[in-house]
């Protein structure tokens, strides 16, 4: 029983930042801009949200107030992404750049950013920031009593704030993209923006929003990574930020596929984890090295489902393509 409550409690943790940040390549895709630049995103995120909570900790507000400094940590995250990633709306949109080789260059910029900053802060070499005690939520901070089942248990195992906001990013996104006006224009403007802008839609107001958005949420899912990986900001998101763009892919673009899909890489990921406690998996332990081949799982997983699905998959009609309001 105890393995199953692991197992289902760190696939829903695993899944929430690859939820997160393949929702915000949505919106950004959406609009017609590529995003490639998630990991870059993710790592300043979690810096941001990562030094601040160090902070918190510091002096004593963390511990006495863990959801609320969560919270502010949280929209420090959002913040920090957000405004990184103008720096590739600008180029992109304003300067009708080649948005691949933008978003290349923030992949490349933040983890260097992330070890000049953190260097500078605690001592050369010193890239690790360890994530406070009190960021997870426990019975103790709700204030309820220890016990209560399997449930109880299930919830409770590896719970912080992340993973309810980031199941609130799902509902808004269905609603905000399907039944609002903002998001028919998005996506109008992601698959014909001249016709958009015939009825008088900003095409360039329109992709600034997904861009925005996108980094919201891909800095929350950076911070949300370093909580679940669980040792702490490391200047690196272990290639989460193109695992969640294959998500994103293999949910073509849709947000309840996006949900299904990113339980899918995650379940894969935890089997790799506990392939040595799994009794069912083959045993691999005569090979050299053999407990890499498990953890290597969810990679291989993701590169079978994108060739597999890269034919059926329907992308923005007019992504990646500058928008010239004078050409029709």
């Amino acid at each position: 029983m105890n393995i199953l409550i692991d197992i289902i409690s760190s696939t829903v943790l695993f899944a929430v930042p690859l939820m997160l940040v393949a929702l915000g390549g949505m919106f950004t895709e959406r609009s017609g801009v590529i995003n490639i630049a998630l990991e870059g995103i993710m790592i300043i995120g979690a810096l941001a949200s990562c030094l601040f909570m160090r902070f918190l900790d510091g002096i004593g507000f963390g511990p006495a107030h863990p959801l609320f400094s969560m919270l502010f940590a949280i929209l420090l995250a959002a913040a920090a992404g957000a405004g990184f990633f103008l720096l590739l709306a600008f180029a992109a949109v304003n300067l009708k750049a080649d948005q691949v080789i933008g978003g290349t260059a923030l992949n490349i910029l933040a983890p260097s950013l992330a070890i000049v900053i953190t260097w500078a802060i605690q001592g050369q070499g010193e890239t690790t920031i360890l994530i406070p005690t009190w960021a997870r939520i426990t019975r103790a901070t709700l204030g309820l009593s220890e016990g209560g089942g399997f449930l109880s248990d299930l919830i409770y195992k590896n719970l912080y704030l992340t993973t309810p906001i980031a199941f609130l990013v799902l509902i808004a996104s269905i609603i905000l993209l399907y039944k609002t006006r903002f998001g028919l224009r998005l996506r109008s403007c992601g698959e014909h923006p001249q016709a958009a802008d015939s009825v008088g839609i900003n095409v360039y107001r329109m992709r600034y929003a997904g861009v925005t958005i996108s980094g919201v949420l891909a800095g929350v899912g950076g911070l949300a990574f370093t909580m679940a990986a669980g040792s702490g900001f490391q200047a690196t998101v272990a290639g989460y930020g193109f695992l969640a763009l294959a998500v994103m892919i293999f949910g073509n673009w849709k947000p309840i596929n996006i949900l299904g899909a990113s339980l899918f890489f995650a379940l894969f990921k935890i089997i790799g984890s506990y392939s040595s406690t799994l009794p069912f998996l083959p045993d691999f332990s005569r090979v050299n090295s053999s407990e890499y081949i498990y953890l290597m799982l969810p990679y291989v997983v993701t590169m079978i489902v994108l060739i597999l699905t890269s034919k059926r998959s329907a992308a923005p009609k007019a992504e990646g393509i500058p928008y010239d309001k004078g050409k029709r």
